[in-house]
């Protein structure tokens, strides 16, 4: 069973940044595709990026592309989102989950694992 936790949420200005971490238990030899996602209250859980955990691959949605990072430290089993040019509509949960699956993987009900979430509220 793999255990995600994340952390670096917080309150930020607009046009500040935040990196979150999400640091994977030891058991990560079944992971090949990490993910991050957001959901905001009362909408969706959206997809934001993901990386191939052996290509190093990413991939970004329109709203993350050019102001989101999404990279990994494979010996540290981490994983990291880099958030910049902060805007209010970016105020959600972040979630980061893992799967099994190859690269690329969009759809959240095909993660297997998902961490409990971290608060980023950012302030106009």
């Amino acid at each position: 069973q793999v255990q995600l936790v994340e952390s670096g949420g917080g309150l930020v200005q607009a046009g500040g940044s935040l990196r979150l971490s999400c640091a994977a238990s030891e058991r990560t030899f079944s992971i090949n595709t990490m993910g991050w996602f957001r959901q905001a209250p009362g909408k969706e859980r959206d997809f934001i990026a993901t990386i191939g955990r052996r290509s190093d691959a990413t991939s970004y949605t329109d709203f993350a592309r050019g102001r989101f990072t999404i990279s990994q430290d494979i010996a540290k089993n981490t994983w990291y989102l880099q958030m910049n040019s902060l805007k209010p509509e970016d105020t959600a949960v972040y979630y980061c989950a893992a799967t099994s699956k190859y690269f690329p993987v969009y759809a959240s009900r095909h993660y297997d694992y998902w961490g409990q979430g971290t608060q980023v509220t950012v302030s106009s």
